[in-house]
Formats: C-alpha cells, sequence, structure tokens
C-alpha cells in the first residue's frame, strides 16, 4: 500500500484532534478527545499532562480506525498544540507538575512588577513582545518565586505539542514558532541571554529545548509510542508549529497582509509580515518560513466564553455535535433590534491592562438565554474587532479576513464578524485548520508536496459574508458601548480584584 496519507494532531486547550488527510489536504479521517482543565485554585488554570497526551494517543487510535485499511498508510506525523503555558518535564522524561495553560493567571502579580519598568520597554524591543499571565516569562518566574522546587526537577520546559512529541518519539525539540513566545531574539530567532537575564530566569537556559525547523524530521515512532497509537514503529514525525501558525496554513492564509482570525478558545487576530513591526498591542513571533513573522493581536476572550456559559446556564449532552447550529438558531431568534444586553468577554483574561473580567450589563427581567447567547457572541466579536482595530492602525491589511476555529461553524456568528469588522469575511472549506497545517508540514518534510504553499493543497472558499448595513450600525453602536463601558468599569474591576486576591 502506498504510504502517502499524513496525520495532523492538533492539541488544544480543551480537545485533541487526530486528523488523516491525503497529500493534497483533503480530510480522510478524524478521532477527537477532551482534556478537562482544573482550577484547583482561583486563577489557575492547568491540566494533567498523562490526561493530555493519554487523549492524543486514544485520539489517533480512532482516527486510524476510522479510516480504516488506508489508516495503515501514513507517511508522517505533524503536530499543533496550544502555545505558551508549561509542560515541564524531568531528565525521564515524566512531568514535574500539572501543566499550566495559556489562560491561567495566577501570574498577574509578576506582571504588575515588571510593567513600567525597563523589563517591559525592554523585551519589547528585544523578542517583539511583552508577556502576559500566561507567557512562559510570567509563569516560569510565578513558580521561581512560589514553587522553585518544580524548577530544580526540571530538566525540559516544554509546550504542548512538544510534549506529545517527546512521547512519540523520545526527542526534546521545539520550533521556531513556539521558541519564539519569551526568550528568542525579535531578529536571530535564537535565544536571548539577555532575555533570561531580564526576566531574572538566567539559570534556565540550559532547560529551553533545541530548535528545529518546522518541516523538520524530528524523530520516529516509538514502539511504545506505536502500541498507543496505532501508528507502525519508525514513522516519521516533524518538529511542527504553534496552532495559530498551523491554522493559517491549514486555510491558506499565507500571505502578507491577509487577515487571518481564529476564534477558539483566543481570540487570535494575525497577519503575516516580511518585517517585523513591534507593538505592545500585539506579539511579533517567528513564522513557519524563514525571514517571515507572525504578527498577532490576541486575548484569552474568545470561543472559550461558550463553553464557560454552556458549563454554567446547562446544555443539552445530546445535541453537542450540532452545538453551532443550536446556538446560532437561539440567538438568531433574538437579533432584532438594537443590543439591549452587552457582555465582555473577559471570563479568562483580557487584552487590556485593567483586570476587566466577564460582565453581562443591561439584563432585564424579560430577557431569557436567546439574550444572553447573543449578547455573548457578539461580545466576543467586539473584542476580535479591538484586536483588528490595533493591527490596521499600523499594519497594511488587504482583502477579506478569514476566519477558522469554532465560531466558523455558525453562519449566524459568521455573519456577526463580517458586521462588525465591516469588511467581508470568508470561511474555506477546511474544517481542521490547524491540523491540517501541521500536516501539510508533515507532507512538505516527507516529500509528498514541495512546501507549504504547493498549488495542489489549495483551499476553497466555502461561505462569504458581506456586512449587513442594519447590522453594521447595531454592532457599531454596540462597539462604542462596549469601548465606554470598558472605560467606566475599570476602577470597579480593580476593586472587585483587589478584593479576590485578599481572599
Amino acid at each position: 500500500m502506498a504510504r502517502d496519507l499524513v496525520l495532523g494532531v492538533d492539541a488544544g486547550h480543551t480537545a485533541t484532534k487526530a486528523v488523516l488527510f491525503d497529500s493534497t489536504g483533503r480530510q480522510v479521517a478524524r478521532g477527537i478527545g477532551t482534556v478537562p482543565l482544573s482550577t484547583p485554585r482561583p486563577r489557575w488554570v492547568e491540566r494533567n499532562m498523562d490526561d493530555v497526551w493519554r487523549t492524543a494517543h486514544e485520539a489517533i487510535r480512532a482516527c486510524l480506525a476510522a479510516a480504516g485499511p488506508e489508516g495503515r498508510a501514513v507517511a508522517s506525523v505533524g503536530l499543533t498544540g496550544h502555545g505558551d503555558g508549561l509542560y515541564a518535564v524531568d531528565e525521564w522524561g515524566r512531568p514535574v507538575r500539572a501543566a499550566i495553560v495559556a489562560m491561567d493567571t495566577r501570574a498577574d502579580p509578576v506582571l504588575a512588577a515588571w510593567r513600567d519598568t525597563p523589563v517591559w520597554t525592554r523585551a519589547l524591543t528585544l523578542s517583539g513582545t511583552v508577556p502576559f499571565a500566561g507567557s512562559p516569562a510570567a509563569v516560569l518566574a510565578w513558580l521561581e518565586r512560589h514553587e522553585p522546587g518544580v524548577l530544580e526537577r526540571a530538566r525540559w520546559l516544554l509546550s504542548c505539542k512538544d510534549w506529545l512529541r517527546l512521547n512519540l518519539t523520545g526527542v526534546v525539540a521545539t520550533d521556531p514558532t513556539d521558541s519564539s513566545a519569551s526568550f528568542a531574539d525579535l531578529h536571530r530567532g535564537a535565544y536571548s541571554q539577555e532575555l533570561l537575564d531580564l526576566y531574572g530566569l538566567g539559570g534556565l537556559a540550559p532547560k529551553l529545548p533545541p530548535v528545529r525547523a518546522c518541516d523538520a524530521v524530528c524523530g520516529t515512532i516509538t514502539p511504545e509510542a506505536a502500541a498507543a497509537t496505532g501508528l507502525t514503529v519508525g514513522t516519521p514525525v516533524v518538529t511542527g508549529a504553534h496552532d495559530v501558525d498551523a491554522a493559517a496554513l491549514g486555510i491558506g492564509g499565507t500571505g502578507p497582509g491577509e487577515l487571518c482570525l481564529i476564534a477558539g478558545s483566543f481570540s487570535i487576530n494575525q497577519v503575516i509580515s516580511d518585517r517585523p513591526v513591534v507593538d505592545p498591542r500585539w506579539q511579533v513571533r517567528r513564522f513557519v518560513r524563514q525571514g517571515w513573522w507572525m504578527i498577532m493581536s490576541t486575548s484569552p476572550a474568545s470561543v472559550a466564553n461558550l463553553e464557560w456559559f454552556l458549563q454554567v446556564m446547562g446544555a443539552p449532552a445530546e445535541h453537542r455535535d450540532d452545538l453551532y447550529d443550536l446556538i446560532g438558531q437561539e440567538a438568531a431568534a433574538h437579533l432584532g433590534g438594537r443590543s439591549e444586553v452587552l457582555f465582555h468577554p473577559f471570563v479568562y483574561g483580557s487584552p487590556h491592562r485593567q483586570p476587566a473580567s466577564g460582565t453581562f450589563l443591561g439584563m432585564r427581567g424579560w430577557h431569557d438565554r436567546g439574550d444572553l447567547l447573543r449578547a455573548l457572541m457578539e461580545g466576543v466579536v467586539l473584542n476580535h474587532r479591538w484586536h483588528v482595530e490595533a493591527l490596521c492602525s499600523r499594519l497594511r491589511v488587504t482583502g477579506p479576513a478569514r476566519l477558522t476555529g469554532g465560531a466558523a461553524r455558525s453562519e449566524v456568528w459568521s455573519q456577526m464578524f463580517a458586521d462588525a469588522l465591516q469588511r467581508p469575511v470568508v470561511v474555506t472549506d477546511v474544517e481542521e485548520s490547524a491540523a491540517r497545517g501541521a500536516a501539510l508540514l508533515a507532507a512538505t518534510a516527507v516529500g509528498l508536496l514541495d512546501g507549504v504553499e504547493d498549488p495542489r493543497a489549495g483551499t476553497s472558499v466555502l461561505r462569504r459574508h458581506e456586512p449587513g448595513a442594519d447590522r453594521v450600525a447595531v454592532l457599531e453602536e454596540a462597539y462604542q458601548v462596549y469601548q465606554a463601558a470598558l472605560e467606566t468599569l475599570g476602577p470597579l474591576w480593580a476593586r472587585l480584584d483587589a478584593a479576590g486576591a485578599a481572599e
């Protein structure tokens, strides 16, 4: 049997997907598993690292089983996963504590101590980004102060996809997109001792993993991993990439100036550039192509809010497969007229300096769940708009926005993006964009494609949403109220935050 299929594994914050593609990126089969997030204390967001690996190998096995006999023809494996946070392992490759994910905000006091000091401005100049609570710099600085034994026991400080690759191949490595999260020089791409020293973490340099190209073969499937996953011993595994970059590859958004939006757990708003443009409102990281940068304005404030809302309010489990259709229909029934209820989508954090939190404003006794769903969906979109306006203020952004992530599965939500951004939004025929991007890197590594932009792996537009005049006006008014409320609530959020920290 010809080995012309590639497997893309995408480990997100709440779900891991294993997707089999042919060499042109056409989906063949999929397996999926969920990993619960744990909040053992306020501000902490963690996950069990062994559960992450178990979910991944179960998803891979389910995917191969769904493919049938074709599942034996895997030529290579590509990996992607959520960025930032920390997956620390000892010298035997075992976890030294639970993983800390990027939605964790325990390190906010660390940021407060760094902000308005030379640490902040120097970090931006050297790395192209200032730290946020879930970034490796902030998380490691917090651990240095509160759990120093963890760092003493740790041999390697990994990201999510690198933990999975270690289990698949036994090889420790990372790639330029993840290595540039906190400690890489903006221009050279290599780790910077000056940056580590700036954060007071200079002694951790030997614990950072070696950096390999995103499309480099970085080990092969071990006998142990083969037994767990069903993959063949010796199958090549490539280094992979941060899921932000992989998703852009997956939907074909790799041209300079193209705007890509990922509405998943995080609000990701990104533009590829052939030069670094530094601004504290966004991060500048290495892209999968050498000499290019990913400029992304982000916050943990997108579809994760919906997961939280449904967990609190309840959603029938039997309808989970068509969840986005259901919530779209429920919200659509309440779309008439101006926005009466406003939602700030900051349940897990915000892009703003003040300690903003999730907030519903304007609720009345006659409002029902559909009104709140509409407000939540609009709030998520308005937060994306804030990021997009920041990017457009200094970058040349052309054409329609490409939308992927959970919100892209809802026609109602996708249309809200077009109306709020006042620009066309396209959704491609790619269902699993990050997994597809990882698979394209895997196909390139073994010569099935002539690079990730090989025209044989192109995408098609599934839907195009044009801004509607009436809804543009409604969401423009909502955005003005949203912005005014941000400013007004700032001092109140600060008081609530201080009260929570004192408990």
